[in-house]
């Protein structure tokens, strides 16, 4: 099986890095952006292939994906590229950094991306296309759905849920049990102390609704 990388710009740089760290380059075919530019200013070791135009000539039984697109506060972009080539019948390959420690408890799901220096604790339970980045901490049995991205460095304490598509800021800190709803955004260093709402955007310390 051969894999293609989505989007050229920071997270997809890490993600390549990622890919040399565990020896898999021999697997990447190249890498698709829409920018004809996009590699430009990089000294990529893969090619561009091309922009999404690409894929309607390749069979999705024969390529799998990974998702090199971030997000900053809203994981809406980096959601509907998952969903849109999901629904085509691609894949997409889960992700971990060799630095990564990843509890054998803990259970992944498809498309997910363990960062350098992450750790995923004992129970820990995450979603589909879900992104903890780098040094990011989830501690035992929390419980984080589709699309979550934890920012770099970001801590979840033990049994917090994270709701779908939701992000949780670079530096935040989420206490013990706290239940966050789909489509939250935490802020950057913001420490939540109590439950959070479907859609809120909370920052602060303690963090409240901005």
């Amino acid at each position: 099986m051969q894999w293609i990388l989505l989007g050229c710009g920071g997270h997809g740089r890490v993600l390549l890095a990622t890919l040399q760290a565990l020896g898999w380059m021999d697997r990447l075919v190249g890498l698709l952006d829409p920018e004809p530019h996009a590699l430009d200013q990089h000294h990529w070791p893969a090619p561009l292939l091309g922009d999404d135009a690409y894929l309607s000539t390749a069979r999705a039984q024969e390529i799998q994906l990974l998702n090199g697109l971030g997000s900053v506060a809203n994981t809406t972009r980096r959601r509907a590229v998952y969903q849109s080539y999901r629904a085509r019948g691609y894949s997409f390959v889960t992700v971990c950094h060799p630095t990564a420690w990843i509890a054998d408890s803990a259970t992944l799901a498809a498309g997910v991306q363990v960062m350098a220096g992450a750790m995923i604790q004992i129970g820990a339970q995450l979603g589909e296309n879900v992104l903890i980045n780098t040094r990011a901490v989830v501690e035992h049995d929390c419980l984080i759905h589709d699309h979550v991205h934890i920012a770099s460095g970001a801590v979840l304490c033990g049994d917090v849920q994270v709701g779908e598509g939701s992000h949780i800021g670079a530096g935040a800190t989420v206490i013990q049990g706290v239940k966050i709803g789909a489509n939250v955004c935490v802020g950057a260093g913001a420490v939540v102390n109590r439950d959070i709402p479907f859609g809120v955007k909370v920052v602060g310390v303690p963090a409240r609704e901005y």
